[in-house]
């Protein structure tokens, strides 16, 4: 099995719902997302998939993000916008878009500082 993975990153703006802190308060985090996938063959050109498509993929989804209060979107309405929850939401979605016979998406990871991330993935 081959695995590859992608970063690349977002910047906005959220306040977690029923947190009692600080980061109840609006604020914002440049956050860094990496993307893992696997495939079980290679083509013609020796590539699982390309890194192009990965990437363009994934920045399609960020742009939604992108400077963006997260709290008013609607893939967010009824839960926090925490990287817990971002990092479900870019792996449902980037599954959609990228999941087929030879190419699955594994894990997604949210960093939202240099030291905290919080990822998702199906065991």
């Amino acid at each position: 099995m081959y695995h590859l993975t992608i970063q690349t990153h977002f910047a906005a703006a959220h306040n977690l719902v029923n947190y009692q802190g600080d980061c109840e308060n609006l604020h914002g985090h440049n956050w860094k997302v990496e993307v893992q996938v696997s495939a079980r063959d290679l083509d013609k050109a020796g590539l699982g998939i390309d890194f192009k498509v990965l990437k363009k993929e994934t920045n399609n989804l960020l742009d939604l993000l992108d400077h963006k209060y997260l709290n008013d979107l609607e893939m967010f309405q009824g839960q926090s916008p925490s990287s817990e929850n971002i990092s479900r939401y870019l792996f449902d979605q980037l599954g959609q878009r990228l999941n087929s016979d030879n190419v699955r998406v594994e894990e997604v990871r949210v960093w939202e500082s240099e030291n905290a991330c919080a990822s998702y993935r199906l065991d």
